[in-house]
């Protein structure tokens, strides 16, 4: 019976430990509706930008929003707030566990089209204020060229912040890589 019993809590450790891709995976599959069927309630809204309440968030999460911008370049993205702590450590633990739950995971899209999250892991480091690994969904075709997944690790307020964010990508950026700024 002990046997079963394991089985049983290292699947049940495997589907917890998924959900971080799931969630991201139903926000990418509503990237080309610009977020629409996960915008909640508005939080804000200035001139040209809203912002509102995401109804998906990965688990565990602070928060998550869907920002809107509107016009000339309108633009989109998702942010959710992973982890707040003022332990290095633990962001450094958590930073390195998401990317473990999302580098090379397939995400299928509305369309059944797969692409496979591909990024490059750095080790963030305490010294660096910013720590960023920007994925590509590969193949890179049609409307998912111009989405950017990116997994940051930032200091802030005397405390560690770790964003996972879905947004509209700058068409200068390279397309995938990571970055580390003091």
């Amino acid at each position: 019976m002990a046997p079963v019993l394991l089985s049983a809590t290292l699947s049940a450790q495997g589907v917890f430990s998924n959900k971080t891709q799931v969630v991201l995976e139903k926000v990418i599959q509503d990237y080309p509706n610009r977020f629409y069927n996960i915008k909640g309630e508005l939080i804000s809204q200035a001139l040209q930008t809203s912002r509102y309440k995401s109804t998906l968030q990965v688990p565990g999460a602070a928060s998550s929003t869907v920002t809107l911008t509107s016009a000339g370049n309108e633009g989109s993205g998702w942010v959710c707030t992973v982890l707040e702590t003022h332990s290095f450590e633990e962001a450094k633990d958590r930073f390195s566990t998401i990317y473990g739950q999302l580098s090379n995971s397939i995400i299928t899209t509305a369309g059944r089209k797969t692409f496979i999250l591909s990024g490059q892991y750095e080790t963030p480091a305490e010294d660096k204020k910013t720590t960023c690994i920007v994925f590509s969904l590969l193949p890179g075709v049609g409307e998912m060229k111009k989405l950017k997944v990116e997994l940051a690790l930032r200091e802030e307020d005397s405390g560690w912040k770790i964003l996972l964010c879905v947004e509209d990508k700058d068409p200068s950026e390279e397309p995938q890589g990571a970055l580390t700024s003091n």
